[in-house]
């Protein structure tokens, strides 16, 4: 794997944006974990996934309220992830390392694995963010093509298109597929995988037996076969659509930067915290109904700069990073609404399914 590292040039960024945000935790004498608002999130999030999920198998629900109520658990799977297990296993849920530990296996209970997902996206995403050869989460190819460095090939025409449906699967593929790739291989892409622990064996395994048994078993033992594959097609197609476009509204817009690594050693050209400046991008930040349910993911500059700092600090700390952002000169990637990011990822998508213009030698 090659090496990657950043250039230290315009250093005085981040050390000055760092103590801005200090000095606000300070001011305001608040812990930068998570507070009475992301405890309320957990206490309806997580009672009314199981509500939905007991309804589902003891009332008997004609066709169309029986979908609705299973896209709605998937809508709901889709928040707990980004409010109550993105906080936790980044550690920023609570001062307590074991209440982070256990709020961070509700990943399990969507069916993915903690230990695998921290080392995917804590460590090399938030690392290597936009990368490409070393970011998993743009590692699509050939199927997508999310960044200029990667290989065209003609069904990437369409991909501004398909993706909408690829989008509704990926939850199932994580599940079932690429959970198991990542740890039969020890490797997330390129990335050799962290040594497990006896424990985490135990609770790869056991997580995904249990998943088997209250996501299939029970449920095809209550309602049958045919009412237990619509409802949990549904819930899969909310819950991977939902989960991958607020991941993909903040790094593949028209706005954001992308890196490419091949086999040799690379320098990426900017300081590791303007490298996530450039990378990321925020989108709807007024609206606090979507800033509710997506656990302030639409704060993704905030998020990348500072991940050990609670979702619930970010419009505040915003305010912070944009001003420091214009005092040095660099930019400040916020698109007004969610409907605009969309829109701009669908463009950005559309664009690099065109097929590259060949430029004379």
């Amino acid at each position: 794997m090659p090496k990657v590292s950043f250039n230290n040039k315009n250093a005085l960024f981040f050390p000055s944006l760092k103590a801005s945000v200090e000095e606000y935790f300070r001011e305001n004498d608040l812990k930068k974990t998570g507070n009475l608002h992301l405890h309320i999130k957990t206490i309806v999030l997580i009672p009314a996934a199981i509500l939905i999920y007991v309804s589902l198998l003891v009332f008997p629900l004609h066709v169309v309220p029986a979908i609705f109520l299973s896209a709605l658990l998937g809508f709901t799977l889709a928040c707990i992830g980004f409010n109550v297990m993105h906080d936790a296993c980044h550690g920023s849920y609570s001062t307590k390392g074991w209440v982070n530990d256990t709020l961070g296996l509700t990943l399990n209970a969507l069916g993915g694995n903690a230990f695998i997902w921290k080392q995917k996206h804590n460590i090399i995403h938030h690392t290597y963010t936009n990368v490409d050869g070393l970011d998993d989460d743009i590692a699509k190819s050939p199927l997508m093509r999310q960044c200029s460095s990667q290989q065209w090939v003609p069904m990437h025409r369409l991909q501004h298109f398909y993706v909408v449906l690829v989008y509704g699967i990926s939850s199932f593929a994580w599940v079932f597929i690429m959970d198991f790739v990542k740890y039969l291989s020890s490797k997330v892409y390129r990335t050799p995988l962290q040594r497990m622990k006896f424990s985490d064996h135990f609770v790869f395994w056991m997580s995904k037996v249990l998943y088997v048994a209250f996501y299939i078993v029970l449920p095809i033992l209550i309602v049958g076969p045919q009412a237990w594959v619509i409802g949990f097609v549904a819930m899969h197609l909310v819950m991977g659509f939902t989960l991958a476009i607020v991941f993909q509204l903040a790094h593949v817009v028209e706005e954001t930067e992308f890196e490419a690594v091949g086999e040799d050693d690379r320098i990426v050209e900017n300081e590791w915290a303007i490298h996530q400046i450039k990378t990321t991008a925020n989108f709807s930040p007024d609206d606090k109904v979507v800033s509710w349910f997506v656990g302030g993911l639409n704060y993704q500059v905030e998020h990348h700069l500072f991940p050990r700092i609670s979702h619930v600090h970010y419009p505040a700390l915003s305010k912070i990073v944009e001003e420091k952002c214009r005092e040095f000169n660099l930019p400040y990637n916020s698109l007004p609404t969610m409907g605009a990011a969309v829109r701009s990822h669908f463009r950005f998508m559309r664009m690099l399914g065109m097929k590259p213009e060949v430029v004379p030698a």
